[in-house]
């Protein structure tokens, strides 16, 4: 028996593979699972042009079988098996794949394909052995041979003793060390939990003998120990069942076995699409938003198959970031993989699956808030905010894909409303989307800034996220009409007493500028109002920056000290506004006081900080004695 060494850039792959290119060792037995498949379907693809050969799918399985006390796993298939040759090429040669050299022989039919196409795989079994023993007879072969190896120092081939064809992978478990447990790669639980997680929906039974207990015969409490042959997949993934056949509880049962969430899904789409790329997919729209969905360490992504292999538990490349709570997987025969497939190449096939998957995203949303308006709103209320993050991510390029699903409370019904049906019910001569933001919509109730809007039947919308201005900074505008603060310094809202408004305000011009002086660094004008009606003062503002936008911007941290800019409206109609022009006149000493007042008055109205609150109690005595 000859002792062969792998070649040298085999060898320094097996050695980087090992060590660095699988991120989880538990991956090892997926890959065998899959090669097994890949053994049958070959026998498969044969009987499709040999008439010699008739394919019973019943007499085709793989068994695993853990034996602690001699510390080996056994995988074993009645495949195609493999000649001493296959053996010299497909193993002695690292990355040299028969499962790719016999598909481009045989073209798949009937929705079978191979798994394995780049030979790498069956290498990550010396992860978890020391000895890896491949014994197989190939299908019309006599003999069957022995193929072995320690790893990276080469390999042996010799005759076996094997009277079935198929192929015997028996893996010699290294030992425990002080970092790492192989004992788990032996328990049958351990083993049961892999072959779900990954293997579930291989096209063949995957079976192990496990363990139980039962009473012996004739005794009550006594028990024996026994074995019983198990097929641990289910083989048929709901996804490739009609979806004639599928109820909604089908999904929702789907839903809770994969741990997708604790709730019930409020919808589901099923995809299955024949095209430039072919794949079949489960996406589901939670009803509730996790814990974590907001903390670092949520992550993203639907599950991803190949052929109904799992590959990646979590492949965040199909979901952009604002579609981030779909839950759900994606199963393609058409997607290339790289050697460990632990990570798909970026390429042409993955895009246009993701660019597929968002429009069904999207098109499910649209209908369910067209439909479904009850379920949509409950919907938004958990994930709205990811909506507006989306519109306000990457400078707006994302804006046309989401602002039709915006929703905001409304000041006419006091409920949630799209910005379409804000503009439907919009006066012919209203120019602007008006909004007004705060903590609440209790407390924009109250602001008066919103007076003149109110008082012209104008819709508001409320804007109680602190999202929700920026987004709508990225918008710009909706259908030909731009957005418009109520805080705005011009509201494009023209006085009904235009003329004679500019007149007293010419004629008090000096007042004006004498307040405008006082609060230098504070705000950058002092001026009538237009849009005041019962209330004596107010913040407005002047440029891009509102007062909301100052206090979220100024509240994140290592944030410069952004200031908008501020302009202090007084109501020229109210009483407050005569004892100022008395005060103007008489005593400058009270004007300096009442204008101090007025502006801690309409900072404490937006919800500002007072710069000294001590010293506006100590005003607010003066006034009093």
């Amino acid at each position: 028996m000859e002792k062969k060494q792998f070649q040298a850039e085999s060898k320094r792959l097996l050695e980087m593979m090992i060590n660095s290119i699988y991120t989880q060792r538990e991956i090892f037995l997926r890959e065998l699972i899959s090669n097994s498949s890949d053994a049958i379907d070959k026998i498969y693809y044969k009987a499709l042009t040999d008439d010699s050969l008739v394919f019973d799918k019943d007499s085709y399985f793989i068994k695993v079988i853990a034996d602690k006390t001699n510390r080996t796993l056994t995988i074993r298939d009645t495949g195609i098996g493999m000649t001493k040759e296959d053996l010299e090429n497909n193993l002695g040669i690292i990355a040299k794949s028969g499962s790719l050299a016999f598909k481009k022989e045989n073209e798949a039919k009937d929705g079978h394909n191979i798994i394995g196409q780049f030979g790498v795989g069956f290498y990550s079994a010396f992860m978890v052995a020391d000895v890896v023993t491949v014994t197989s007879k190939a299908l019309g072969s006599d003999t069957a041979y022995k193929w072995e190896s320690t790893g990276a120092d080469g390999y042996t081939i010799e005759t076996a003793e094997k009277d079935s064809v198929g192929t015997e992978i028996v893996l010699q478990i290294k030992a425990n060390t002080e970092d790492d447990n192989y004992d788990e790669y032996l328990d049958e639980y351990r083993l049961k939990a892999i072959i779900k997680k990954y293997s579930d929906f291989i096209r063949y039974p995957i079976k192990m003998d496990v363990a139980g207990k039962r009473p012996k015969e004739g005794t009550e409490n006594e028990f024996e120990d026994y074995q019983e042959e198990q097929q641990l997949n289910s083989m048929v993934p709901i996804w490739r069942k009609n979806k004639s056949e599928l109820t909604p509880e089908d999904y929702e049962k789907f839903y809770h076995e994969k741990h997708y969430g604790f709730d019930k899904p409020l919808k589901h789409i099923h995809v299955s699409a024949d095209g430039a790329v072919v794949y079949q997919a489960i996406l589901f729209v939670p009803e509730s938003m996790p814990f974590d969905y907001y903390s670092k360490e949520y992550e993203k992504g639907l599950e991803l198959y190949a052929n109904g292999v799992l590959i990646m538990n979590k492949c965040a490349d199909l979901l952009p970031d604002y579609f981030s709570f779909v839950k759900g997987m994606v199963d393609s025969e058409s997607l290339s993989l790289n050697i460990s497939r632990e990570m798909l190449q970026h390429d042409r096939q993955l895009k246009l699956i993701a660019k597929n998957i968002q429009s069904k995203i999207k098109g499910q949303l649209q209908s369910m808030l067209k439909d479904e308006r009850e379920k949509y709103e409950t919907f938004y209320k958990a994930f709205g905010r990811q909506l507006k993050f989306g519109v306000y991510s990457d400078y707006g390029t994302h804006k046309d894909v989401l602002q039709d699903l915006l929703m905001f409370h409304s000041s006419k019904e006091k409920k949630l409303v799209t910005l379409d049906e804000y503009i439907a019910r919009m006066p012919e001569d209203q120019k602007y989307i008006y909004y007004a933001s705060g903590e609440s919509m209790e407390r924009i109730d109250k602001l008066p800034q919103t007076e003149l809007v109110t008082d012209k039947g104008y819709e508001i919308l409320y804007f109680t996220d602190d999202i929700d201005e920026f987004a709508i900074k990225m918008i710009m505008t909706y259908k030909e009409k731009e957005f418009k603060s109520v805080s705005s310094g011009d509201l494009g809202i023209e006085a009904d007493d235009k003329s004679e408004t500019e007149a007293e305000t010419n004629d008090n011009k000096e007042l004006f500028e004498y307040m405008t002086s006082l609060l230098s660094g504070k705000v950058t004008n002092v001026k009538a109002s237009k849009r005041l009606k019962k209330h004596p003062v107010c913040l407005s503002t002047d440029g891009d920056v509102t007062i909301e936008m100052e206090k979220i911007l100024n509240a994140m941290p290592n944030n410069p000290n952004v200031k908008a800019e501020k302009v202090l409206e007084i109501n020229m109609n109210h009483e407050v506004f005569g004892s100022l022009k008395d005060a103007f006149e008489k005593d400058k000493e009270k004007l300096n006081l009442y204008t101090a007042l007025l502006y801690n008055q309409a900072l404490l109205i937006e919800g500002l900080p007072l710069q000294d609150p001590v010293e506006f109690t100590n005003d607010i005595c003066k006034i009093m004695v």
